[in-house]
Formats: structure tokens, C-alpha cells, sequence
């Protein structure tokens, strides 16, 4: 308690350092919310059983029915597969050719991609931000104790308080960046790892359905 105590009074605007710490939970801030976005984009609005929607996709398209395949898409178009499905069935309905298939996957899938990617690598940098910071906090604190011992007019007793607070800024800037670096670190991992497997997804599933489509 008495540790969260001094954590909190820290970010008092008459304490040393406190710019550090307010500098750092902005960044925070940053992380949290950019997490937040791409996690809902990501995991939620993007994800889909791929393997389970592209065997009913298969089956409509072995049975004549192009058009139920397409309305399907469309029902599912916010998913990031279904929106590329969807290009490749509607260039396969209007002429069914491998190359212009292929134009239509192509662009559906540049059109999807920068959308999965977007942002995420803003998590990873803000978090090496906040790692920057709490160090630029720790040399601080630093100085502040080299300073205090070095200069002869500060009586002893006044040089024991000022080394205190120069260690107390340094240690709190270190952990507060350490704290928003390590979980904003571990989340970039797990958005970019689902990104990278949403990708893969797309790739192999789509690569089957123009096969699929022109009997290549």
C-alpha cells in the first residue's frame, strides 16, 4: 500500500520527474487505445472459421448456385476472407477466366490488407516508447543524485533526502516504462501473429477457389 502510495504521488506536478511519468501514461494511453482498435478489428470484425465458410462457398459453386455463393459473401462482407471470395465470385459470374479471376483477387486483396495491418505497428512503437521514456526518467533521477552528492553547499541531512528522491524518479520512470512496454509488447505479438494467420488464411483459401472456379 505504501508502495502504490508513493507510485501515486509521483505524478505530482511538484515532484521531480513527474513530467516523465505523466509523458509515459499518455503513452500508455496511446497503447491501450491502438490495442483496443485493432483487437476489435482483428479478432472480431475480421475473424472468421475459414475452413467452415469456404466448404459451404465450395459447395454452392459445385452445385451451380454462384449466385447463393455471392449472397453468402455479402451477408459475411465486413470478414476480411469473405470480402476477397467475394471479388473472385463476382469477376467467375460476369466471365470465368483464370487471369481476370486472379485481377479480381489481387485487387480485393490489396484493397483488404493494408486495412489488417493498419496501426498495428504503432503498439510496438509507442511501448518502445515507453521503455525510451522510463529510461530518459532513470538518467534523470541520476543526475539528480550525482548532484545533490557533488555539491558541498547542501547540508548531509538535506543530501540524504534529495539522493532519495533523485533513486525514487529513477526507479518509478524505470517501472511505469516497463510496465506500459512489456504488456504493449506482448499484445503487438498476439494482433500481428492473428494478422499474419488471417493473411494465410486468405492465401490458401483463395488460391483453392480460383482453382475451383476455372478448373485449373
Amino acid at each position: 500500500m505504501d508502495f502504490l502510495i508513493k507510485f501515486a504521488n509521483s505524478f505530482g506536478i511538484d515532484q521531480a520527474g513527474s513530467s516523465y511519468m505523466w509523458a509515459i501514461l499518455l503513452v500508455g494511453f496511446l497503447v491501450l487505445a491502438i490495442s483496443i482498435d485493432r483487437y476489435l478489428y482483428i479478432f472480431v470484425k475480421s475473424n472468421i472459421n475459414a475452413n467452415k465458410f469456404m466448404d459451404e462457398i465450395r459447395r454452392l459453386i459445385k452445385a451451380g448456385d454462384l449466385q447463393k455463393a455471392i449472397n453468402l459473401c455479402k451477408s459475411a462482407q465486413d470478414k476480411a476472407l469473405a470480402t476477397v471470395v467475394l471479388a473472385a465470385l463476382e469477376k467467375a459470374k460476369e466471365i470465368n477466366n483464370f487471369r481476370a479471376i486472379q485481377n479480381a483477387v489481387d485487387e480485393g486483396s490489396l484493397a483488404i490488407l493494408p486495412k489488417l495491418n493498419k496501426r498495428t505497428n504503432l503498439i510496438q512503437t509507442f511501448s518502445n516508447v515507453a521503455t525510451l521514456l522510463g529510461l530518459m526518467g532513470t538518467i534523470y533521477g541520476l543526475i539528480l543524485c550525482f548532484d545533490s552528492i557533488s555539491n558541498p553547499a547542501i547540508p548531509a541531512v538535506e543530501k540524504s533526502r534529495l539522493l532519495a528522491e533523485g533513486i525514487a524518479v529513477a526507479m518509478f520512470t524505470t517501472l511505469f516504462g516497463l510496465a506500459v512496454a512489456i504488456p504493449g509488447t506482448i499484445i503487438f505479438q498476439m494482433i500481428a501473429n492473428k494478422t499474419s494467420s488471417l493473411i494465410e488464411d486468405i492465401d490458401e483459401q483463395v488460391l483453392k477457389l480460383v482453382n475451383l472456379l476455372t478448373g485449373e
